[in-house]
């Protein structure tokens, strides 16, 4: 297929403002619960399945080094999403070769990426909110930009089973 620079542009400009406007809802909705809602306050959405909640995450998804006293942890952290925001901004700058779920995954990733890497620089943590849950079992705490960026993977994982279907039905 030919490069098409004008669908290249638009597509790349479509990613990136995807992940801007996932970085702007995410940062919208954790200063609606940073100065609304208080550590101990809970608010019943769905009775018995979801609840608003504001919890500080120090760590990474799931409370996963949370309660490290490393000095390197939030250094590290922040290093290391830094290094993810710049290979999926690659990958989304050479927006032509991707199909739309890949464009879409990859816009959704680097959004949700940024807004917890805005979180963890300007205040050492991450602020959830979101709380599933069914009966005594629950989901660990998350927000706008951990959803975008769980879907933006499911995507990327569905667009790479569907190419292995294309490779397979070309192959037969």
């Amino acid at each position: 297929m030919p490069f098409d620079s004008n669908r290249a542009l638009t597509s790349r400009g479509f990613g990136f403002a995807i992940a801007a406007l996932i970085f702007g809802l995410d940062r919208l909705t954790k200063w609606l619960i940073e100065t609304r809602v208080g550590f101990f306050d809970t608010y019943k959405i769905i009775p018995g399945f979801f609840d608003i909640v504001r919890s500080a995450n120090r760590g990474v998804a799931f409370g996963i080094f949370n309660d490290s006293n490393s000095e390197w942890r939030t250094k590290l952290l922040i290093l290391g999403t830094v290094a993810a925001c710049v290979a999926v901004s690659a990958m989304l700058w050479k927006a032509e070769r991707l199909d739309r779920s890949a464009l879409w995954g990859l816009a959704l990733i680097l959004g949700g990426a940024a807004g917890n890497l805005f979180d963890r620089t300007v205040f050492g943590r991450v602020t959830d909110f979101l709380l599933l849950y069914i009966g005594s079992y629950q989901w660990p705490t998350f927000n706008i930009a951990d959803s975008a960026i769980v879907i933006g993977s499911g995507l990327l994982i569905l667009d790479q089973l569907r190419g292995k279907r294309r490779q397979t039905a070309h192959v037969s």
